[in-house]
């Protein structure tokens, strides 16, 4: 038997770390987690057959417990060291997310666990974004930038060090791990004497709010954390009632009966006392970054259902004649509600048009009088002998992210870049491939169909 430590308890008690320490910093993520709280007894208290949803697929003892958090690196070995601090915890980058078209200039991986056991174990994950230096149009800028995070280390000595024996010997200790949490927590603290002189961080600000943010620091501070609620509208709803100023809209897909991919809202970002070094001097100042996020998941699609999304997504844009959301929210819902009725919303008909990935589970007392294989799958939920539950949605929508960081960051200047998708440099930057989520989706299902179906033969 392995005595170390495994890396989903690594991760669970990172998590927690991470959750304690952010509510300490921001104080309304504390009033947040209440809310959302309140929101999630509610639901399952008046709405049975979601409660039964969410223990059927072994999600309810981890929904008080999920959060994701977001972080942003600056350089490419800081993008390289995460990731193996991270894989000391279970989590692996997933997914490849470019928000250059949407006026952000960082590209992204989530890192999270990738087994279902250890997502319903420890479901914490980090977006991660790396800033994407050529975008500075101002080469002189871009270089001072470069000078800045050439010359800064986030990483302590002691979690660097015990990275690399996790890598040795294939994991840590009760002990070291407790050690290595607590080293790595720094990484994500915030600090409130900026790296940089004033007119260096109004230069950075004026390239992009969150180039500053990025640059200006010490290191990658977390600069969101965000619980999962069962009813993102009661959530927006109460963030006001509670004295939360909110987004004017929640992001992603509307509301449907069957919730699909990831919607997800804010309260919008704090401004943070901020000293900066002018030669000897301390210089105050003030920063803005760091918001409070919700999301509420839904089942994930598959490559048809994400081309679906995707069409009507595009189809409300055109509708909306390209206008700010922020302007008119409601109109905005409901033009995005009456463009995705074509998107089937009951679970059988996702099923039946591959739209959705579902787990597979035989009906208590199920008799085939054949021996079952996967061809027979229709017939046998038709006939009531098997029954499906959905696959949640782990990843994130690049748009909702982008808007996400836009409207949060502040101001309404939107920034448009040029450059195309640069996937390859990103994953150099990482030293590995990043997993497709999709493939991930579809081996879950495939391994829940096997069980389902050899089940049903033994019997």
């Amino acid at each position: 038997m392995s005595h170390f430590l495994n890396p989903d308890e690594i991760r669970s008690r990172f998590s927690a770390l991470m959750s304690d320490m952010y509510q300490k910093e921001v104080p309304l993520y504390g009033d947040l987690i209440s809310l959302v709280s309140d929101v999630n007894k509610s639901v399952l208290e008046k709405s049975p057959e979601i409660k039964n949803q969410l223990t059927q697929t072994g999600e309810l003892p981890r929904l008080d417990l999920e959060r994701h958090g977001a972080i942003r690196l600056g350089k490419a070995e800081e993008l390289f060291t995460i990731r193996r601090v991270f894989a000391v915890m279970g989590m692996f980058p997933v997914g490849y997310y470019d928000l250059a078209p949407a006026g952000v200039p960082v590209h992204s991986t989530a890192f999270r666990a990738i087994e279902a056991e250890s997502l319903n174990k420890s479901p914490f994950r980090i977006f991660t974004s790396l800033l994407r230096l050529e975008l500075i149009d101002n080469e002189e800028l871009r270089q001072t930038a470069t000078n800045i995070l050439a010359n800064r280390n986030i990483f302590t000595d002691k979690a660097i060090e015990l990275t690399e024996k996790s890598e040795q010997q294939g994991g840590l200790s009760a002990e070291d791990a407790e050690i290595f949490v607590q080293e790595v927590l720094e990484t994500f603290r915030w600090h409130k004497e900026a790296a940089v002189s004033k007119d260096i961080y109004q230069a950075l600000h004026d390239q992009h709010r969150l180039i500053a943010d990025v640059v200006a620091f010490k290191g990658p501070h977390i600069n969101h954390l965000t619980p999962r609620t069962l009813d993102i509208d009661e959530v927006q709803i109460g963030m006001s009632k509670r004295g939360i100023p909110p987004k004017e809209i929640i992001e992603g897909p509307p509301r449907r009966n069957c919730p699909i991919l990831l919607r997800q809202t804010s309260f919008k970002a704090l401004e943070e006392a901020v000293s900066f070094i002018d030669a000897d001097n301390k210089v105050d100042g003030s920063h803005t970054a760091r918001f409070g996020e919700i999301e509420q998941r839904g089942i994930a699609l598959t490559a048809k259902g994400r081309a679906l999304y995707d069409e009507l997504l595009n189809k409300t844009r055109i509708a909306t004649k390209g206008q700010r959301i922020e302007d008119n929210p409601d109109a905005y819902m409901t033009v995005l509600s009456k463009t995705f009725e074509p998107f089937p919303d009951t679970y059988l008909e996702l099923q039946a048009q591959d739209l959705a990935y579902f787990y597979y589970y035989p009906v208590e007392g199920a008799k085939p009088n054949k021996t079952v294989s996967i061809a027979d799958l229709p017939q046998l939920l038709n006939d009531g002998l098997i029954r499906i539950e959905p696959i949640v949605y782990e990843d994130f929508l690049p748009v909702s992210a982008a808007g996400i960081f836009q409207s949060n960051l502040g101001g309404t200047a939107q920034k448009h870049y040029d450059e195309s998708s640069n996937r390859t440099a990103f994953e150099e930057a990482l030293g590995a491939k990043v997993q497709d989520e999709l493939a991930l989706y579809a081996a879950t299902q495939k391994a829940s169909i096997d069980a389902c179906l050899a089940a049903l033969n033994k019997v």
